[in-house]
């Protein structure tokens, strides 16, 4: 291992506002809204307040899921909020997540609107709400939850651990790259072994669990995430891969990771969903080509 100035911690821990990498200028040890802004409200009952990161990604996948299976109730407007300008600090996204992350939902088809927010309680609510997504049997449902909870205790050493690390910190360390590559190696292997004897998580029945740890390890796999495969050696991962691939195929899960994404192909961004048709008429390309098109016409 190189040689690096050992660290020694002050006494007392101070913030320095220069130090943390890309993600620095948003980054902050204290809670609260940094600004007066008001959440905009659409006609569906649902309203989610969101981006296509890998938390944001579960939540749209599963409502076009619900969608795709009849529940009209699962309508829902998609509002992106941008973190890179700190839109999660804004007063009315406070009120809805006070812990001023990505994803929140309200659920304005009450009487009282119920606000709901950590990626994984917002795929509980909507599962139990809409009885989807959940198996019935007492077993399977354990099971699913259980997987829901891993990958929701898991993330953090996956996406705030390696990911920082090896991705976003201003400098590379080979100590906490080691440490965070091998405890995402370790998870990598959890889950093929499990796959290896189901087809999804919980069993034969796809469900919340494969929506909550697909948007993140299938991206890290598939290179898609941190730029990372090769360095995880990640081909070797078989039966994550085919599950990777099952879940890839479904037409709800190609509509949700398009929901919120202000980054990549054009024609994958939808950067707002207000309804079905929005898929066919504002991706970016479309919209590009819509101004193109009304540019030339003058």
């Amino acid at each position: 291992m190189a040689e690096i100035d050992e660290y020694i911690p002050p006494r007392v821990w101070k913030w320095d506002k220069d130090n943390g990498g890309t993600f620095a200028n948003i980054n902050r040890p204290i809670a609260g809204a940094t600004q007066e802004k008001e959440l905009p409200i659409g006609k569906h009952p649902l309203q989610l307040y969101s981006l296509a990161t890998p938390n944001g990604v579960k939540v749209t996948i599963m409502l076009e899921e619900l969608l795709a299976l009849g529940h009209e109730g699962a309508e829902y407007d998609a509002w992106l909020i941008n973190i890179g300008e700190g839109e999660q600090f804004g007063s009315g996204f406070v009120d809805v997540n006070p812990n001023s992350k990505i994803p929140a939902l309200m659920d304005r088809s009450l009487a009282e609107p119920m606000r709901v927010f950590e990626s994984g309680a917002i795929l509980l609510y909507l599962a139990e709400k809409f009885s989807a997504f959940l198996p019935t049997d007492f077993r399977k449902r354990t099971e699913c939850l259980s997987w829901l909870f891993w990958q929701m205790g898991s993330a953090p050493y996956l996406g705030g651990g390696f990911g920082h690390f090896y991705k976003y910190a201003p400098v590379k360390y080979e100590y906490p790259i080691n440490r965070f590559a091998m405890e995402v190696k370790r998870q990598l292997d959890v889950l093929d072994r499990h796959l290896a004897e189901n087809q999804f998580m919980a069993g034969d029945e796809y469900s919340i669990a494969d929506m909550a740890i697909w948007p993140w390890y299938g991206a890290v796999v598939e290179n898609k995430a941190y730029d990372a495969a090769e360095f995880l050696d990640t081909h070797i991962y078989t039966n994550v891969k085919r599950w990777i691939a099952d879940i890839d195929i479904r037409p709800a899960v190609k509509r949700g990771r398009m929901v919120n994404r202000s980054f990549g192909k054009p024609e994958e961004q939808l950067l707002e969903r207000h309804d079905a048709e929005d898929f066919e008429t504002k991706t970016q390309d479309k919209l590009a080509t819509d101004n193109q098109g009304k540019n030339g016409a003058g």
